[in-house]
């Protein structure tokens, strides 16, 4: 299963390290399959998005993957790919850059020759081959549509999705330089959030998160002076104050770290599929590690 991490410290800048994967043990390595891709998103002090990214498809991606990636930024972006569509090359590797925001997804859409039709000439904004990237085109050209509002514009994007093609799960994250998105949809898979104060639960600690199986870890003294939002596709640490995000729930920080939730797709998908639906390699990619 695609790993996703996202975290705000909006309006501070939050030095940051991670390891997109953490030096696995060898029993790890032998008893759980290889990622197809490790990528992390952030922004420059005047807003421009960087994407720092890689498939796996040899030792020395698999080192980048494992190096300690030292940034800055208000909001990050990590993910870990188990490919469901498209080739394992950088242009399929998460996260996706359009009109400055970042995107990252966990799931699986089919029917996508339905969804390049309806996106029409916004196609063009999709680079490589994956569901994903269409799918933030789709939500790309509804926020466009709706004068820059990003939550309207997923909203419209997740419920045409949800009405007209089949789904197995369309969880994202989504960052702009300031801001941050998560949906969870629909109740396929599972993705946690951390209102973090400063210091954590102990007040007084940096953020040492790491995920399970050595797959993500993150490190950052500064948040042990300043709070945080955190959006995983898991518990990362110890703390009581995780809580999932219910089916259909659309999570979104401000750039002063306001919250606010609400369910915009309190339905199911017209077409649910299950894993025995998916091709097996993109049933492989859904399963948990």
């Amino acid at each position: 299963m695609c790993r996703l991490f996202g975290l705000s410290s909006a309006p501070n800048r939050t030095h940051a390290t991670f390891w997109l994967l953490d030096a696995p043990d060898s029993l790890s390595r032998q008893s759980h399959s290889d990622p197809d891709g490790t990528g992390l998103g952030y922004f420059a002090d005047d807003g421009t998005p960087r994407v720092d990214k890689a498939p796996i498809a040899a030792y020395q991606d698999r080192a980048f993957a494992e190096d300690a990636r030292q940034v800055q930024s208000a909001t990050f972006l990590a993910h870990v790919r188990f490919a469901s569509t498209g080739s394992l090359d950088a242009r399929n590797t998460h996260p996706f850059q359009q009109d400055g925001r970042l995107f990252a997804h966990n799931g699986v859409i089919e029917g996508l020759e339905r969804l390049d039709d309806h996106l029409g000439e916004d196609r063009s904004l999709v680079k490589g081959d994956t569901d994903s990237e269409r799918f933030f085109a789709l939500i790309t050209r509804e926020t466009r549509k709706r004068d820059g509002d990003v939550t309207a514009g997923i909203e419209h994007a997740a419920h045409w999705i949800a009405r007209n093609l089949p789904v197995y799960a369309l969880n994202l994250i989504l960052i702009s330089s300031d801001q941050l998105w998560a949906l969870r949809y629909p109740e396929t898979h599972e993705l946690y959030v951390l209102e973090r104060a400063a210091g954590g639960q102990h007040g007084t600690r940096h953020l040492d998160h790491s995920g399970s199986h050595g797959r993500m870890r993150v490190h950052s003294a500064a948040l042990a002076a300043h709070p945080a939002v955190v959006v995983a596709s898991e518990r990362m640490d110890d703390n009581p104050r995780w809580r999932p995000l219910e089916p259909g729930e659309l999570f979104h920080v401000g750039p002063d770290l306001r919250t606010d939730r609400r369910v915009i797709l309190p339905d199911r998908p017209t077409h649910q599929l299950t894993l025995d639906d998916l091709r097996p390699d993109a049933a492989a990619s859904q399963k948990a590690a």
